[in-house]
């Protein structure tokens, strides 16, 4: 959601929080703003100065001073909460004297409570928000150092928060801490960097530590140490950061979701690469931790995600029913943490997010873990918080991901999970020959994947076709029920066109009533067991004058139009059948002239509740 960025060193610090703040613009924001430790410079007083503006980070750039100079400096993308997007709303909050500068990621739950208490005490706030008692807090702290400030306004501060922070007393450093919200230092030659993001650091350093909640550090221009809210060292070693400066840019692209769409080939072979074991008809995924034993003495299957990561996870649940034969389901993690769950030791929990970060995925995971669970992890984030908190798990290595919608992270999900199903499934009961079967059909994927990304500009014809839809109604049966809920989302986050997915069973048991010429149906129609239950539904919308798109492995008599897709294995099909609808949804939304990556009302890491 909200992006911090931060820079202490030599250089000019404006036009590299600025650079920043445009690589974090992906997940989603409504103001941004910057704190500068300013040189004194003739007429120009040194100190703190700040500019914050509503709207994109270059509405910001335009009102920058023209002397706005210094080497240390924190900055902002926010994403309302407490309060409407403003100039005064933006981050970075200052206190009563313009000594302290703070940035904020996450929520303060009691930041009611405390703001009272400092209205009470005299102290006049200059916004809506929450981040602003934490300034005041620090403001008003008699500690002797900015890193005791910070830790004795913690302890008033009850919620989430990754915060950066600068005071005018103590321009030699930059004091960051974190808890339920991401802070990532990058250590460069003498000066440093922070972020909510490795996508802000990696054109200037690749050298990153990723903080654990409870923990906080001081940034100086030549070192860096990190120690508990409580005060104790901590030890650390930075990691390399996978992937170059160039993987976040567009590439030619005209949005990055058609950017990470067309990458999808190339990211689920890198998802398979150095995993099959041919010689037993198996995968190798060694981060699992889960010896053979182990494995085996699994009873059930509970897999926790939010939004497409849920859908991933109703795939990888079929899945793992179909080769293993363990009873396995999905549910929403925002739920499940709520509902005061039966926790079995003998069910194996799967937690699934592409940034690791997930708010109510990491809460479910703390949760689980508090109450003895075995969790895995599988995400797309190296070392993100999920990724540590997890007994193991798999990386699902698609790549960064910029656009606020997920596409390639979803298909390579999918296929992390049909590598975790056919792990499981030869360690119990699932025969050599079955799953010599299923790695065929994963090898296949790849060049199935360029063979429908081939056919984009029958699939951008057909999306000006369905383009005026006011709404839309996306169904499927078993397997290709979760791919018709995840189309549908796609649709509508992108094209803000109203979509609704069912299963193809359950037309007769209510949402036939809307059905009519106005209301297209898109059908996932696989060429299965199925097949004829499908084309029964197919009956039923034209019989009631619905147009119908199918997505299918044959042409469909009953259809208006049919994508048609190269068949795999039945268990693998989802994977394929999902892709053409992510193109659709692409166009669609091009057509209707929407801003492609960065949906309104969305953000790509949600990290608070």
């Amino acid at each position: 959601m909200c992006g911090i960025v931060g820079y202490i060193g030599k250089r000019d610090v404006a036009p590299l929080l600025l650079e920043g703040l445009q690589r974090l613009e992906y997940r989603g924001y409504d103001s941004a703003g910057i704190a500068i430790h300013a040189k004194a410079s003739g007429k120009s007083a040194g100190g703190l100065k700040t500019a914050k503006a509503k709207g994109r980070v270059r509405e910001l750039e335009s009102r920058l001073p023209k002397r706005f100079q210094g080497g240390t400096g924190i900055a902002h993308t926010r994403w309302a909460t407490h309060g409407a997007p403003t100039d005064e709303n933006a981050h970075p909050h200052v206190d009563a004297t313009g000594e302290v500068a703070v940035v904020h990621n996450g929520i303060i739950d009691n930041a009611s409570d405390l703001r009272a208490k400092l209205i009470a005490d005299g102290v006049e706030f200059a916004s809506e928000t929450d981040t602003e008692v934490l300034a005041h807090l620090i403001g008003r702290s008699t500690a002797e150092t900015l890193e005791e400030k910070v830790r004795e306004a913690l302890r008033h501060i009850e919620g989430t928060y990754g915060i950066a922070v600068l005071h005018a007393a103590f321009p030699d450093r930059i004091v960051v801490a974190r808890n339920g919200s991401p802070v990532v230092l990058g250590i460069g030659e003498h000066e440093m960097f922070v972020s909510s993001d490795v996508a802000a650091l990696v054109s200037h350093t690749r050298q990153v530590v990723t903080l654990d909640d409870g923990e906080m550090a001081t940034l100086k221009a030549d070192d860096y140490r990190t120690y508990t809210t409580e005060g104790s060292r901590t030890t650390t070693t930075p990691e390399t950061v996978e992937y170059a400066a160039e993987s976040y840019d567009l590439g030619g692209h005209d949005t990055y979701m058609h950017k990470e769409i067309s990458e999808q080939a190339e990211a689920v072979d890198r998802a398979l690469r150095g995993r099959i074991d041919d010689r037993f008809a198996t995968v190798h995924l060694g981060g699992l931790n889960l010896d053979a034993r182990e494995a085996r003495a699994v009873r059930r299957v509970k897999i926790l995600g939010c939004g497409t990561s849920y859908h991933a996870g109703q795939i990888g649940a079929q899945m793992i029913e179909e080769l293993a034969r363990i009873p396995s389901d999905a549910e929403p993690a925002s739920e499940f943490r709520y509902r005061n769950p039966v926790v079995d030791p003998d069910t194996l929990y799967v937690a699934v997010s592409q940034s690791g970060e997930t708010y109510d995925v990491l809460a479910a995971v703390q949760e689980l873990k508090r109450k003895g669970a075995r969790v895995l992890g599988l995400v797309n984030v190296v070392g993100s918080a999920i990724a540590r908190e997890t007994d193991g798990g798999i990386y699902v290595h698609a790549g960064p991901e910029v656009c606020v919608v997920s596409t390639k992270c979803f298909t390579n999900m999918v296929v992390s999970f049909a590598l975790l199903a056919l792990h499981l499934g030869r360690i119990r009961d699932l025969s050599v020959a079955d799953g010599k079967r299923i790695i065929e059909g994963l090898r296949k994927l790849p060049g199935q994947i360029d063979e429908i990304l081939k056919g984009e500009e029958d699939i951008k014809k057909l999306s000006a076709l369905y383009a005026d839809a006011k709404s839309m109604m996306f169904i499927g049966r078993v397997r290709g029920y979760p791919v018709a809920r995840e189309a549908s989302l796609k649709l509508k986050e992108v094209s803000y066109i109203h979509a609704e997915a069912y299963p193809a069973s359950e037309l007769k048991h209510g949402p036939l009533a809307l059905i009519e010429p106005a209301m297209p149906t898109v059908a996932i129609v696989p060429d299965d067991d199925l097949l004829e239950k499908n084309r029964a539904a197919l009956e039923e919308i034209k019989a009631r004058s619905g147009r119908i798109l199918a997505v299918a492995h044959q042409e469909q008599e009953k259809a208006d139009h049919t994508i048609v897709v190269p068949k795999n294995e039945p268990e693998l099909d989802p994977i394929l059948m999902g892709i053409p609808l992510q193109l659709l949804a692409h166009h669609t939304a091009l057509a209707l002239g929407r801003d492609i990556d960065k949906p309104r009302n969305l953000a790509k890491s949600v990290t608070v509740e």
